[in-house]
């Protein structure tokens, strides 16, 4: 199975198919406003730059599940997110990406790509790599910056 049956909440509280990013290179990271690692936001925003018109793009979803760091609005971080970072690319409603309520896309990410240890997600800014057929190829943890990953976007997409 790949990511495309999943349906998800925009920011903006749409709803849309991850079928709609078909063909596409996928970056799925779970995010937060309040985290040591919120600063990756702008590196994230420079592979989506560089790489959306080769078929790359970046797809955020907050989450407040670890100490708190995602206590705002879906207003309030969209807000904060264009604000600060300038970030251009698909957000989506805060979610759950582990525990008793996950949401579906996330429980599919992590049986795809565990982590070390655990298939949970320990922390935010986990980031999912999928290919243009829609499947997991690459998982990496939330200390790996964006600039480390982008010559495994490279390589998705055919570079």
């Amino acid at each position: 199975m790949s990511v495309y049956p999943f349906s998800v909440a925009t920011i903006n509280g749409e709803e849309q198919s991850l079928s709609d990013y078909r063909e596409k290179v996928l970056l799925i990271v779970n995010t937060a406003s309040k985290c040591g690692f919120t600063p990756q936001y702008e590196g994230l925003q420079r592979l989506y730059d560089t790489y959306k018109d080769q078929g790359f793009v970046v797809l955020a979803f907050p989450s407040n599940q670890f100490m708190n760091q995602e206590p705002g609005s879906e207003e309030e971080i969209q807000t904060f997110c264009q604000k600060e970072y300038k970030v251009t690319f698909p957000m989506f409603n805060k979610i759950n990406v582990r525990g008793k309520e996950v949401h579906p896309l996330f429980d599919y990410l992590t049986k795809q790509a565990p982590g070390l240890m655990s298939n949970q997600i320990k922390w935010n800014f986990t980031k999912f790599l999928v290919n243009r057929e829609g499947y997991v190829i690459k998982r990496f943890a939330p200390r790996i910056k964006p600039d480390n990953i982008e010559h495994d976007i490279k390589l998705a997409l055919g570079k």
